[in-house]
């Protein structure tokens, strides 16, 4: 899978995976219409983090996921 391409297939791709990876409740804030595909080099940088990362603590999960709101669109 190559997730270098900002598409909105791939960026939905990276959003789903990282519910899954954060065991994100609501799945509404990982929803790709909400995020502007000219954020997909921050999105993508967020995501290898996480992949690389492996497990976060609760804490580092709630940062992670306020980093995503910053990106969201308004």
């Amino acid at each position: 899978m190559n997730l270098e391409n900002p598409t909105k297939e791939n960026l939905e791709i990276m959003l789903n995976d990282l519910a899954e990876r954060l065991s994100v409740v609501n799945r509404a804030i990982m929803d790709a219409e909400d995020y502007d595909l000219s954020k997909y080099e921050e999105i993508k940088f967020l995501y290898d983090m996480i992949v690389k990362k492996g497990s976060l603590s609760v804490s580092e999960t709630q940062a992670f996921i306020e980093e995503l709101r910053s990106v969201r669109k308004s």
